[in-house]
This record gives C-alpha cells, sequence and structure tokens, in this order.
C-alpha cells in the first residue's frame, strides 16, 4: 500500500512530500489576536514563494474549522507557486470560539470532521489533511477531552494523522494517556505542536518513547525558549534515538512572525550544525512524509 498525503489539490505520494514546513498557518483569525489576522492572500504568496526559493516543497497548515482556513485560497496558492499545502480540519481551544457555535457542533463533531477529511470544507470540495485539537495549561479540560474524542473518532474512520496543539508547551503526556490509551489512536498518527515552548528534556524524551511526533516550531514569538534552545534539543533527542520522530514548522500565528521563509533561512544551517545535514534532512524530508500520510491503525500494527 502507498502511503498519501491528503494536499488541497488532492492526494499525493508521501515521498512526493519534499521538505516540508511541518506546523504554519498562511490564513488564521481569532478573538484571542483581533487586529493580527492573517488574512492577506498577497502576503501569503510571498510568505510559500520565498519559502519555495529557499527549497521548501511544502506546508502543512494547522488552521482548524472557524478559524479564517479560506480553503480555495490554499488551493489558488498551492496551483500559483506549485507547493503542496495541506489544510485542517479540527477545533482549538474554546476560547477561540463563540459559545453558541460549539453548542451547535456538540452532537455532530466527529461526522464534520470526516466530511471535511473525505468531501471537502463546506461547498468547496477542498479536502482537509489532518486534524487539528489543542489541550489545555497542564492538563486536559472538558472542551479538550470533547473536541480530542471526535478526533479519534474521525482518525479511526479515516486513518487521518492528528495534530495536538499543547498549551505553551505542556500536557504532551496527559494528551498521549487521552488519544493513545483511552481513545486507542496509534501514538505514531499523533503529533505533538510546540513542545519546545516547555522545554523540559525528561517529558520531551517521555512523549518520544512513547512514539509520537514531536513537531518543533520557530521563531517564536519575543521569551519563548524555542528559539535559543532548539539546536540543543533536537541534538539530545536524536543522540537518544528519537531523531526519526522530529517535525520543523515555523508557525506564523500574527503578521510579523518571521515564518515559513526564517525556518529554512536562518534556522536551517543553524541546525546543520548541531545535527548534520544528513539528520535535518530526514526532519525535514522524510519525517513529514511519514507523519502526515494517511494509514489506519491496522496497516500500522502490521508493519
Amino acid at each position: 500500500m502507498v502511503a498519501t498525503v491528503r494536499t488541497v489539490l488532492g492526494d499525493i505520494p508521501a515521498t512526493e512530500l519534499g521538505v516540508c514546513d511541518a506546523h504554519d498557518h498562511l490564513f488564521l483569525r481569532s478573538p484571542l489576536l483581533p487586529g493580527q489576522e492573517l488574512n492577506d492572500a498577497e502576503r501569503a504568496a510571498d510568505r510559500l514563494c520565498a519559502f519555495r526559493e529557499l527549497g521548501g516543497r511544502a506546508v502543512v497548515q494547522w488552521t482548524p474549522y472557524g478559524m479564517g482556513r479560506e480553503p480555495e485560497a490554499l488551493a489558488g496558492l498551492a496551483r500559483s507557486t506549485g507547493s503542496h499545502v495541506v489544510a485542517a480540519t479540527g477545533l482549538h481551544q474554546a476560547a477561540h470560539y463563540p459559545a453558541e457555535l460549539l453548542g451547535r457542533l456538540r452532537d455532530h463533531l466527529a461526522e464534520l470532521f470526516v466530511s471535511e477529511l473525505t468531501e471537502g470544507i463546506g461547498s468547496t470540495g477542498v479536502r482537509a489533511g489532518l486534524i487539528k485539537v489543542a489541550g489545555a495549561f497542564h492538563g486536559i479540560d472538558t472542551h479538550a477531552r470533547f473536541t480530542m474524542t471526535a478526533a479519534a473518532l474521525a482518525h479511526h474512520r479515516t486513518g487521518a494523522p492528528i495534530a495536538v496543539h499543547l498549551e505553551l508547551g505542556t500536557a504532551a503526556l496527559d494528551v498521549l494517556d487521552l488519544l493513545c490509551g483511552e481513545l486507542e489512536v496509534a501514538p505514531q498518527r499523533v503529533i505533538l505542536g510546540h513542545p519546545g515552548r516547555s522545554p523540559d528534556g525528561v517529558v520531551q524524551r517521555e512523549a518520544a518513547r512513547a512514539g509520537a511526533f514531536l513537531a518543533f516550531d520557530g521563531p517564536s514569538r519575543a521569551n519563548h525558549a524555542t528559539d535559543w534552545q532548539l539546536p540543543e534539543q533536537l541534538a539530545a533527542l536524536t543522540e537518544d534515538g528519537f531523531g526519526g520522530q522530529l517535525l520543523l514548522g515555523g508557525d506564523t500565528t500574527v503578521p510579523e512572525t518571521p515564518g515559513m521563509p526564517y525556518l529554512l533561512r536562518r534556522l536551517r544551517p543553524r541546525l546543520e550544525q548541531a545535527l548534520g545535514r544528513q539528520a535535518l534532512d530526514g526532519i525535514l524530508v522524510g519525517n513529514a512524509a511519514r507523519a502526515f500520510a494517511w494509514r489506519t491503525s491496522s496497516v500500522l500494527s502490521d508493519g
């Protein structure tokens, strides 16, 4: 069976994904970020073109349901730039949504995720390629349990990977206990975002030992530990044998974030010195191809 990645223009063999920004946003809006929306298609095209000129081939957009994904614009950007773009379904923390919207979604959230993965987002026909959910700060709140349960149901029906926003990098092990323990999602199908924002090497190793992918993002906003500790964290995990589970993303959340071009222009040379070119290429290419491929749990268990 050939592993495939579901992009906004259709499925491609995972081996064709290329150098991948594994966690970013071309479009994003939230009431928590008033006046800082990512809603300019021309600026999104500029970022995507700059990334491609530096050797980038694919971008995975983690913007979930109700936060300004712009699926048709994503498809247009993929066509015009020749890039592979992956869109997300899923739901972020409750604070990003009106209460009445969450109430309307409560009884059919898993069905919504499945529909956006298999049929398309709204009436656009543009299909999502992963499910994005979010934990709470140092734990799993009621909303996180609800969305993760729906994500697990959708995963079991489709084989789509699940990407998780860790609030300030916390609760990685709680997330894995719920998704991979209680909800029986294979850990290789879970991508934990922002582990570097809580740079606890013990927790990072335990999460990696469980089998999950760790998606480190940077450059971050000022005063996060992600940037200056990133080489040491990745080197330590690689030396411990977890290099095959690491991912990198720019995580552009507001217009001033340096984002995806910076990932290759500035971070790649620095990380190449710390890890070596072969290991870094594995993170940017091979790991991403495996992390975002669609596989069912039964396929994984069969090797």
